[in-house]
């Protein structure tokens, strides 16, 4: 029987906080292994265009996805794949990190597993994931070149995504709950200016309409103040109402609050020693690339001093 392979610090989820992590926790001299179910870079790589990263004017997610994760491997990171679920505490200092068949010990963890996209579990919709419901355009948009397509949703997502499928589509309806958009003025500026969207307010989706071949037929879109209920023919929906964060494999350990984020101090510290924390899995109150970043860093340094210690 092979050997469990051991790090000095396990970093779970290589997005831009879990990457930053490993490349400060390599260049401090730790072995570290980086472990990823998907591809590099989270839910950045799915985002078409970044312009609020210190240095990068525009840069695409997958780019800079890349960029990072090229640098935490030249600075010494391992990279596993592995979709980690569950963390174990040893009674010596050590944390079982359970991947399905595949195991490995760390003296250290630090959790970086970021969110995963909300549904909105109305009829459906899970008929049609992947199918003419999709929650990256970046990844699906050119399949609806030349068509009609609804994004469901109002904030920075929603709206960077229906500027980028306005360049490929005939026409974007963008659906929102409230009478107002809650992403940053100058991406509200650029929808309203673009003639190929248009904003439905204060209306729901309540179902999406499958045909009997299992295609995408419409959507039907309830007015919250009116109550009326319209079916809206299109060709495709983009659905960008939130993320929630992934912590199942931190069940039991008592360091998530109600909404499953994890819970921890300054130093990116947990209450369970050993076990850090950083990105989007937080609770905080700003998620963005700079501050994922920025809590990687933090989250590698008190990992460093923890060891030390």
């Amino acid at each position: 029987m092979n050997e469990m392979k051991k790090f000095d610090v396990a970093i779970i989820g290589a997005g831009p906080a879990g990457m930053t992590a490993a490349v400060y926790a390599a260049r401090a001299g730790l072995t570290v292994g980086l472990i990823e179910a998907g591809a590099p870079g989270g839910q950045m790589v799915n985002t078409f265009e970044i312009e609020n990263y210190t240095g990068f004017e525009s840069i695409t997610g997958p780019e800079l996805s890349m960029k990072m994760f090229d640098h935490a491997k030249v600075a010494g990171a391992e990279y596993v794949y592995g979709d980690v679920q569950k963390i174990v505490p040893q009674a010596d200092g050590m944390h079982l990190i359970e991947c399905g068949m595949n195991q490995f010990m760390a003296r250290s963890v630090i959790v970086a597993t970021g969110t995963k996209h909300r549904k909105l579990e109305i009829p459906g919709e899970a008929e049609l994931a992947g199918r003419g419901i999709s929650w990256c355009a970046v990844c699906d948009g050119a399949f609806f070149k030349g068509q009609e397509v609804v994004v469901i949703g109002g904030g920075n997502s929603a709206i960077e995504e229906a500027i980028y499928l306005s360049g490929l589509v005939s026409k974007v309806y963008v659906i929102h709950r409230r009478d107002r958009l809650r992403a940053d003025t100058v991406l509200q500026n650029r929808a309203f200016a673009d003639e190929k969207i248009e904003i439905i307010w204060d209306s729901v989706p309540t179902k999406f309409t499958v045909t009997e071949e299992g295609k995408f037929q419409s959507v039907t879109l309830k007015h919250l103040i009116s109550n009326e209920e319209t079916d809206l023919v299109v060709s495709g929906a983009f659905i960008y109402i939130g993320n929630d964060p992934v912590t199942h494999m931190l069940d039991g350990l008592g360091i998530t609050n109600d909404a499953g984020n994890v819970v921890a101090d300054g130093h990116m510290a947990t209450a369970v020693p050993g076990i850090f924390a950083a990105g989007d899995v937080l609770e905080k109150e700003l998620r963005q690339v700079v501050t994922a970043t920025s809590d990687g860093a933090i989250a590698a340094q008190s990992a460093h001093k923890y060891l030390e210690g």
